[in-house]
């Protein structure tokens, strides 16, 4: 049995409201200060969430007299909330991604009026549940920001605030199955299906243009936003599509839940998903390095330390947070943490990339868990990077 000195819960934290419907913990994200912690509310079982009243809550770990089931602010979401993102440079505002298709952003500063901005249900927008939003640097490289947002209707649409309120759709891609580049192993889908569900995004630190699409189909895919291609789709967009899959990778058993790329190397990325298994790949092979089966049940997270470029942790349907220190060993855990105590999925975790031995992890019991990691998590070892170069360099092998 692992030592758990090496991590302990610092707090457990919900809201009762939104327990009391049942509600899930679908998405945790760190202010940029990293003394706020947000969380979404939503459902990611089956069924109809579109019109359930749903809520994301801020809590600010530094303020004296934290009250656990009492969040410093609460804003109420139209339908379920299926992910969130803090901005990277203004510490009170928060990109969701809904149920119902629609990207919105608050300011969880002002509770009492907090939508800044809003996509609406037009032409342009997801038609169905957007699985991740994304806060990316503008156009023109001012101090704006832009969402990107991906859903299981195969779209990938960039957003510019624009006045009154309003989420402009700027560009836009789409999964065209007869534009997916074609790897040995990947079977022709049966006719009439077209769209391509997409379901995670990470993107590359090395690169700003280029990012790793998690899709409903099992495989990975490397994209590119400077991709030029049109997108071979009948969807109704307000902007032209483009077709942004560059390369396809051998996929999981099942549906890709979670996508990270190493912040330490460029050719490094991680998936998840519900077959249970994490895969190590490298751009540059459509093979993985490494797979590991964590879980007997799905995996629906897996996120690098930002410090440790040796150390992940991964989220298991089965109430377990799994941290690996591949230098230790590349099979097993180093720690694993239950966070269920009746084994109700972990369903998303965040490193804190300002306190960085803190880790965010939220469940289907509606709480969200602030784990404290030891200094052997977020202290670089000796020969780390030259570790992590040389598993980058089995690819050729």
């Amino acid at each position: 049995m692992v030592c758990l000195l090496q991590v302990t819960c610092l707090h457990t934290l919900g809201y009762p409201p939104a327990q009391g419907q049942g509600l899930h913990v679908t998405g945790v994200s760190w202010s940029t200060t990293g003394s706020v912690v947000a969380c979404a509310y939503g459902r990611l079982d089956d069924g109809d969430w579109s019109t359930l009243k749903s809520f994301v809550c801020a809590w600010n770990l530094d303020r004296r007299g934290l009250n656990p089931q009492q969040p410093s602010a609460v804003v109420e979401a139209p339908s379920a909330v299926m992910c969130l993102a803090f901005h990277p440079t203004q510490p009170s505002h928060v990109a969701g991604g809904l149920y119902s298709g629609e990207v919105l952003v608050w300011d969880m500063s002002h509770p009492e009026d907090p939508l800044l901005w809003r996509t609406g249900l037009t032409d342009g927008t997801h038609t169905d549940p957007v699985y991740q939003v994304v806060w990316l640097p503008g156009p023109q490289h001012g101090h704006r920001f832009q969402v990107l947002s991906v859903a299981a209707d195969g779209k990938v649409l960039l957003w510019l605030a624009v006045g009154a309120g309003r989420l402009q759709l700027s560009a836009g891609f789409a999964l065209a199955v007869q534009q997916l580049p074609r790897s040995t192993k990947l079977k022709k889908p049966p006719r009439g299906e077209t769209e391509v569900g997409a379901t995670a995004v990470a993107f590359s630190s090395f690169d700003p243009s280029l990012f790793v699409l998690g899709t409903e189909g099992g495989f990975p895919l490397k994209c590119s936003l400077a991709a030029e291609e049109p997108a071979l789709t009948r969807m109704p967009s307000s902007v032209p599509l483009r077709a942004p899959a560059q390369f396809t990778f051998s996929p999981h058993g099942g549906p890709v839940y979670s996508v990270s790329c190493s912040p330490f190397h460029r050719n490094l990325f991680l998936s998840a998903g519900t077959d249970g298994h994490v895969h190590l790949y490298s751009m540059l092979q459509a093979q993985p390095l490494t797979s590991l089966q964590l879980s007997h049940k799905y995996l629906f997270a897996v996120r690098w330390s930002p410090v440790r470029p040796l150390v992940f942790a991964a989220a298991s349907g089965e109430g377990d947070v799994q941290l690996f220190d591949l230098q230790k060993s590349s099979q097993k855990p180093t720690v694993s943490i239950k966070q269920t105590q009746d084994e109700s999925p972990v369903y998303c975790l965040e490193f804190n990339h300002q306190q960085t031995q803190l880790l965010a992890a939220g469940d289907a019991k509606g709480t969200v868990k602030v784990w404290q990691l030891s200094s052997e998590f977020t202290e670089q070892g000796p020969r780390e990077t030259e570790d992590l170069d040389q598993l980058a360099a089995e690819v050729a092998t």
